[in-house]
């Protein structure tokens, strides 16, 4: 699918607002003709079995195509798979695995998990492996046009972007290009310990010599490096402009302008209205890392018992732009709150007396409370405070004898009709 043109844009009837991270504002989210939506997601690095605080960021984005749906808009979701990196060329010869065999192997794992956590899986789902000519055809490209260079680096002879050849470098993560340095500076991997900018030229193709990893493409023997790999992947498959580029905050450091600065070198034009970025889950206040012995995984919390509809609960607890930190504690008091609320509606399905006014109002704010929280920027806390409390009132009025079968069936209905965008319910 093409993502409609910028020129003809269509206010969603339901005023959907979403925080523009290009921007640093909240506006107000157009689509095109026939409402069709094209996003783009950062999906894992597959070298390594996600943790649910990758899940977190996949939730947020799941909840975002889903809402998008709900009002009526036909989306069209890439989420990107790298496969094809240093770290996950490390670990599959540490685990004495080819690279295939080590990333669908993760790869499998994740898809369990979106079935774990009801999450939709993407309408393409994208190897960086399956891009490579692609992003071959990118370098030579760029290298025509000027952005990109051809330098030996211990025996290889690799591709260079010169952010410095391409004007607003940085203007996703609002840089201040005036402190870049003037002096030639290269950085020759893939990704670096911490979240540095790193200032200077980025590798986008490592070129092959005796014991590497390499492909036949046409412009020799290589590899593309992870910098290349998403613009390859979205411009092959959805074109050079999607409405939605999404993601974790962790992407927002050299990863995200890569690619906006590929994408936009190679068509001139913009290459994302909407950036969004999701913050981090945090384990007992500190980040998840195999060295502090925290990382936890959606099997780990289902061993203990808990279902996917309360992993997926808590991960959309706080706003996803806000840090949520998990503590079994917290996790376990919000699986409660869930599975209450679970019980509540069940009991709206006794209903047999005859409804009042009061009933009728409270039905008919279910979808709009659910909405107006919803348009306040996926705002989703709010949206289930709000749907809680007027469940908790329809169940009063039910215990007090004026609650109707047919409004508690047109309140099942209309939960259910919010479900199809929370999928924790039913």
């Amino acid at each position: 699918m093409k993502s409609s043109s910028l020129e003809t844009r269509v206010e969603l009837e339901n005023l959907l607002r979403l925080h523009n991270t290009l921007t640093r504002k909240i506006e107000q989210f157009q689509t095109g003709p026939g409402r069709q939506v094209a996003i783009y997601t950062c999906g894992p690095s597959t070298y390594l079995q996600p943790h649910i605080g990758n899940y977190r960021t996949f939730v947020y984005e799941d909840i975002l195509q889903r809402y998008l749906e709900y009002l009526g808009c036909k989306v069209t979701r890439l989420m990107t798979m790298t496969d094809v990196e240093d770290k996950a060329i490390a670990e599959a010869k540490k685990e004495n695995f080819s690279l295939e065999e080590l990333t669908k192997r993760n790869e499998a794992q994740l898809f369990r998990d979106f079935e774990l956590l009801r999450i939709k899986v993407p309408d393409y789902t994208v190897r960086a492996s399956s891009v490579i000519e692609q992003s071959a055809k990118i370098v030579l490209s760029l290298i025509e046009k000027g952005y990109v260079y051809w330098f030996l680096h211990r025996g290889r002879i690799n591709a260079y972007f010169d952010p410095l050849k391409f004007e607003g470098f940085g203007k996703l993560a609002h840089l201040d290009m005036t402190k870049w340095p003037t002096r030639k500076r290269r950085f020759h991997i893939d990704t670096y310990p911490g979240t540095p900018w790193n200032k200077g030229d980025f590798v986008v193709w490592y070129g092959c010599k005796k014991g590497d990893l390499c492909w036949s493409t046409s412009i020799g023997q290589g590899r593309p490096a992870w910098n290349i790999q998403d613009a390859a992947i979205v411009t092959q498959h959805l074109g050079f402009h999607v409405d939605i580029a999404a993601g974790g905050i962790d992407n927002l450091v050299r990863h995200h302008d890569y690619t906006l600065a590929i994408a936009e070198s190679l068509s001139g034009k913009r290459f994302a209205d909407f950036w969004l970025h999701g913050e981090h889950l945090f384990i007992d206040g500190a980040k998840m890392s195999k060295s502090k012995g925290n990382v936890l995984y959606p099997d780990d919390l289902r061993q203990k018992g808990y279902d996917g509809s309360c992993v997926r609960f808590f991960l959309m607890q706080h706003h996803y732009r806000k840090r949520l930190n998990f503590t079994f504690e917290k996790f376990a008091k919000a699986s409660k709150l869930l599975e209450e609320f679970k019980g509540t509606i069940r009991n709206l399905e006794k209903a047999s007396s005859t409804s009042d006014s009061k009933a009728t109002q409270l039905v008919s704010s279910i979808t709009s409370s659910f909405e107006e929280s919803m348009n306040r920027d996926l705002d989703v806390r709010s949206a289930f405070n709000s749907i809680y409390r007027i469940v908790a009132e329809l169940d009063f009025l039910r215990k007090q004898g004026h609650l109707g079968t047919q409004h508690a069936n047109s309140a099942l209905n209309a939960l259910k009709r919010v479900d199809l965008v929370l999928k924790i319910i039913f």
